[in-house]
């Protein structure tokens, strides 16, 4: 115990390492942007580096006291981010009841299952059992207007910031047979690699873009810019390797798989937020948005990556 723990402070310190150097050549880009069309790309950049210290720190500060802090902290991210997404959505006072069930019920219970780790349940409760406990909730209040679209609303904010959001502290409880107590690990290259992929798609855009993926929801991304993004994630998941159990080839194709999910999801996202007319889902101090501005990408890669490591690396 002692020896893995050693371990792994070993490993975060050389993340603390790579963090510190992003923060470095963040703050010379941004101050000093050599070409004026990479100069939000360069600002993006700083604001997120910054970001990473934060969540560094608190995650740090959860983790003390075991996974279940890490456990308690994402139930938070995933309420706040429910809140962001369920006020974009098409509201009743008939809904009330399946809005506090969401809340109050269905949040705890997928958290709760994750600390019990019951995996063969909470892999199904929220696309099955939840799936039908919001329309019963709501149908009880006999109000049919809009009732399919204000019930698949709610369901899909379930989906995003309480279902996909849960697979990243879920992580912490795959065993894996030679890493025992380096599950964090798997936590840090997934948000690391989704996160450094989604900001090299930017770049790749800006720089060699010429055909959008979807023009009407954003010129900023492009098909070049994605596939430019996703080699580059290649890349980074075969050097980031030391963090995972899989070997440098299976973490880079993890990490292709990660790019390419993360990507879409922040598409996907943008097209939601295109839709209800919104720049940001949230608003926090540093103008990056709100939970869901931050981890888009993270979100919709968390349960491919969750997956894929439990299919071929656990026991």
């Amino acid at each position: 115990m002692k020896g893995e723990m050693l371990d792994l402070m070993r490993h975060l310190a050389w993340v603390g390492v790579l963090l510190l150097l992003a923060s470095l050549v963040s703050e010379v880009l941004a101050q000093r942007p050599r070409i004026k069309k990479f100069a939000p790309v360069a600002r993006n950049l700083r604001a997120r580096a910054r970001g990473w210290w934060t969540m560094a720190g608190v995650v740090a500060l959860f983790y003390l006291p075991g996974p279940g802090g890490v456990l308690f902290l994402f139930a938070i991210v995933s309420m706040g981010a429910l809140r962001e997404l369920l006020t974009l959505t098409t509201r009743h006072k008939a809904d009330h009841w399946a809005f506090v069930a969401s809340f109050f019920v269905v949040l705890p219970i997928q958290y709760l299952s994750i600390w019990f780790d019951w995996y063969g349940f909470y892999a199904v409760f929220i696309p099955v059992y939840g799936f039908f406990l919001l329309p019963m909730l709501s149908v009880l209040r006999g109000r049919t207007h809009r009732f399919l679209s204000r019930v698949a609303e709610t369901q899909w904010g379930l989906m995003v910031a309480v279902f996909c959001t849960s697979h990243l502290p879920a992580l912490l409880y795959v065993d894996i047979p030679g890493f025992e107590g380096g599950n964090l690990l798997l936590t840090i290259f997934l948000v690391l690699v989704a996160q450094s992929a989604d900001m090299f798609q930017h770049a790749a855009s800006v720089a060699f873009g010429k055909t959008p993926i979807a023009p009407v929801i954003s010129q900023s991304r492009t098909w070049e810019g994605f596939a430019l993004g996703v080699m580059a994630a290649f890349v980074l998941g075969g050097l980031l390797s030391w963090l995972t159990p899989f070997g440098i080839l299976p973490a880079a194709f993890m990490a292709a798989a990660i790019a390419g999910c993360g990507s879409m999801g922040r598409l996907v996202m943008a097209a939601i937020k295109r839709d209800r007319g919104v720049k940001d889902w949230g608003h926090m101090n540093d103008g990056q948005g709100g939970f869901i501005d931050r981890l888009d990408s993270v979100i919709f890669a968390a349960p491919i990556f969750f997956h894929l490591t439990r299919f071929f690396w656990a026991v």
